[in-house]
This record gives structure tokens, C-alpha cells and sequence, in this order.
């Protein structure tokens, strides 16, 4: 790997309209700026990333999910700016890739366009149809001359449909010499990378555009941004599994996180959410149904199920409005209208309608063990820590609290009660 990588991820994003730093904002289950990392991290073994507003947040966030991330603080007081953000910072390769945090689309092919060019400087530029509000870049013989702001075109410039992308490869040696050089004699008083490319355009160097795709290199500023980039963001998850043998329905009402991989052949309808690392292997996901960092093998879900973190669901029925929490369900039956939290449940079991595992007591979580061919009849309550050994049966509308030995019938109920002619007493009517 012979680039390096400046990841710009100071600013305060104050468009987002939120506390939350603007980077780490999710786009389908990651933080955009991680989507730029891990685009770095396929082309470079010497990243940096800028920080300034709430760095120690995001340093400590980048941290927790990644290794051998270097980091600087800008000096945003005295040099703001994107020139500022790179003043100090201290690469190690020939090259320099420049990054945007808020561009969680980019993808490698799309940057090795730019550092694969052996020019002095690579810039990414886009062509729209309106580039209304952007600044020019000025081509001539494919070579960049000037970056002009719109209020500074003239009537000829205007007419120019090439717009800075934001992202540059450059010698590391040119950044050395023109970084510490940059002034800040504008209107908003910043220091600005794009000055850079006047210095070499002085300097007689070659500054080549790098035509590139709007989508790709899409900046997020805004929540309508946001929602727009997850769009994209999905619409490719969603190609790639479709791709690898996922049969979809109505796929634009399916979310997928990126960290969710499927194997074999899976069935996922329409309303699906899939969140977090998930793992789905040959498997039916039914409508409404939402799976959570879970495996679910040999199985089918929902419609209208929910499947919560840590769980483990294999050769299994899992049926409308049944929800499931941190349990490992092998060869079970659980049709419709239950919650099983907490619980490990064995092949051959049957679990009625209405089955609560009761695991919680307000303090404490515990655990509900139940065996093998065990029969859970409806509306029946399992008082945690409890466990069920093979071959029981439980009787509707049971609460079992006690530990049963295999073979029991487990019976809990109220004697039956009836009160002659009550109903007609109760509403004053006359037999």
C-alpha cells in the first residue's frame, strides 16, 4: 500500500440539528464515518482521521471498532477550514488521499481512480445537469486551471457543469510545501484545501480531474441528506444479496444492515427489517418480522415476529406476534402470541399461545431450561430460574414454579366456579 489516508471529520455538522456528532450519524447500521474507514482501510495501512467537535467522543467510538487509526486534533480556533484540518498532519506514504467523513458511499474502485493516476494531484470532479450553488472547476485540456465560486464566475464560467467533488490524491511532498503557506484572505476568514490547486497550477504541476459518479461521492449535511444516502445505501445491499441467490419481495420495503450476511437459500418478505450482525441461513423471513443480531438457520419467522439480540434460532417455527430475547431455540414449535426470553429450548418442544417465560423479577434476569418433546400448553406462565426436563407436559393456563421430573403433568389451576343465574341478576333482566 503506497497511499496514505486524511479522513476530514471536524466540523460541527450543525445542519444535522442534532447533539450527535454529524459523522456519527448511522447510515444501514454504521456510522458514516466508519463506511469511510473501512474505504481507506482496502487501500491504506496509514490512516489518519481530523477531529475537532466532540473528538473525544468519536476518538473513543473509532477505537472500540478499529486498530492502527491515527488521529489528529485541528487547531480549529486559530486555521479553520478544510486547509486548517490538514495543517499538522503527518503522513508517511508518497501519496496522499484526502476523504471526506461524511461521504459513506464512496467505494474502491471509485478511489482508485484517483490514487492509481501518477499525476501531482488527482481531484474528483462530477458533472451535473444543474450546478447551480457550486463552485466551478475550470478545465482546459484535461487539466484543472481554477476552482471559481459561483458569485466569483463570469457568464462563460457559469456555463462549466464540472463541480469539485471534494476529494484529492496528492504527493505528499506538495502538500509538505503549500499546506503551511495557505492564507485565509476570504469572506468566511478559513483556510481552504482548494488554494491548494492554484499553487499548482502556478507552479506549472499537473492537476488532473477524475470524473466520478454524484451518487459515490455524495456528501450527508442533513437528515434529508441522510435519508437519502441510507436509500442508496440499501438499494446496493439489497442488489448484492439479490445477486447472491436471496429471493426478495418487494424489496424496497426490506431494510438489511450491512453487517447482516445470509447463506444458502433464504426467503425475505416484504416490511423485513434485518438489523445488526445477523446471520441468515437458509431461512424464511416473514412479513413485518424483525431479526436482531441472531442467527436464524433451517428456519421460518412471522409474519409480524420479533427476533432480539442473541439469539439463536435453528430448525425452527417461529410464528405470528411471538417475540424471542437472548435464547437458543434447536427444533421448537412456537406458533403465535408468545415471548421466550432468557430461555434455552430443546428439539420436539411445543409452545402454546399466550407462553410467557416470566424472567425477570424486577432486579434480576434469569434463565428458563426447558428440555426435550415438552408440550406448553396456552396462556402458561414459567417463573424463572426454572427448568423443564424431557417429556413433560403443561397443562393451559398453568404458572410453573417448581421443577417437574420428566413424565409429569404439570397442572396449576383455580377450581371452576359458576354462580346460577348471575348474569341475569347482574343486568337487572327478567328470565
Amino acid at each position: 500500500m503506497s497511499v496514505s489516508v486524511v479522513i476530514l471529520a471536524a466540523g460541527q455538522g450543525t445542519r444535522m440539528k442534532s447533539r450527535l456528532p454529524k459523522v456519527l450519524h448511522e447510515i444501514s447500521g454504521k456510522p458514516m464515518l466508519f463506511h469511510a474507514i473501512e474505504a481507506a482501510q482496502n487501500i491504506s495501512d496509514d490512516i489518519t482521521v481530523v477531529l475537532f467537535h466532540e473528538a473525544s467522543m468519536i476518538e473513543g467510538k473509532i477505537k472500540d471498532n478499529y486498530l492502527n487509526i491515527n488521529f489528529h486534533i485541528q487547531d480549529a480556533i486559530n486555521f479553520p477550514g478544510t486547509g486548517g484540518a490538514m495543517m499538522g498532519v503527518i503522513t508517511k506514504h508518497k501519496k496522499t488521499l484526502i476523504l471526506n467523513g461524511d461521504m459513506p458511499l464512496v467505494t474502491n474502485n471509485a478511489l482508485h481512480k484517483l490514487i492509481d493516476d501518477d499525476s501531482d494531484i488527482t481531484m474528483s470532479v462530477i458533472e451535473l445537469l444543474d450546478p447551480s450553488g457550486y463552485g466551478r472547476v475550470i478545465i482546459e485540456n484535461s487539466e484543472v486551471k481554477h476552482i471559481v465560486e459561483q458569485k466569483d464566475c463570469s457568464e462563460e464560467q457559469l456555463k462549466t457543469k464540472s463541480v469539485n467533488a471534494g476529494v484529492y490524491c496528492i504527493k505528499s511532498s506538495l502538500l509538505q510545501k503549500y499546506i503551511p503557506t495557505l492564507k485565509n484572505n476570504n469572506a468566511q476568514k478559513e483556510y481552504y484545501l482548494t488554494d491548494i490547486i492554484e499553487m499548482a497550477v502556478q507552479d506549472n504541476l499537473y492537476v488532473k480531474p477524475i470524473y466520478v459518479d454524484e451518487e459515490e461521492f455524495k456528501g450527508v449535511n442533513s437528515k434529508l441528506d441522510l435519508s437519502h444516502a441510507q436509500e442508496i445505501m440499501q438499494a446496493r445491499i439489497r442488489s448484492h444479496w439479490m445477486t447472491e441467490g436471496v429471493a426478495m419481495r418487494l424489496p424496497r420495503t426490506i431494510y438489511i444492515d450491512c453487517r447482516a450476511t445470509f447463506e444458502g437459500e433464504c426467503i425475505i418478505e416484504n416490511g423485513v427489517s434485518i438489523i445488526g450482525n445477523c446471520v441468515i441461513k437458509n431461512s424464511h423471513i416473514k412479513t413485518g418480522s424483525v431479526v436482531e443480531n441472531s442467527t436464524v438457520e433451517n428456519s421460518d419467522i412471522g409474519p409480524m415476529a420479533r427476533i432480539r439480540p442473541d439469539s439463536s434460532i435453528i430448525d425452527t417455527h417461529i410464528g405470528n406476534f411471538v417475540e424471542i430475547k437472548k435464547s437458543n431455540l434447536n427444533g421448537v414449535k412456537a406458533g403465535h402470541l408468545s415471548y421466550i426470553g432468557d430461555a434455552s429450548v430443546d428439539e420436539g418442544t411445543n409452545i402454546g399461545a399466550g407462553t410467557i417465560t416470566c424472567n425477570y423479577d424486577g432486579k434480576t434476569k434469569y434463565q428458563t431450561i426447558i428440555g426435550k418433546n415438552v408440550f406448553i400448553g396456552s396462556d402458561s406462565q414459567l417463573v424463572a430460574p426454572v427448568t423443564i426436563p424431557d417429556d413433560v407436559m403443561i397443562a393451559a393456563g398453568t404458572t410453573v414454579t417448581k421443577c417437574p421430573n420428566s413424565g409429569d403433568l404439570v397442572l396449576s389451576r383455580t377450581p371452576q366456579k359458576s354462580i346460577a343465574n348471575f348474569f341475569y341478576k347482574f343486568f337487572g333482566i327478567k328470565k
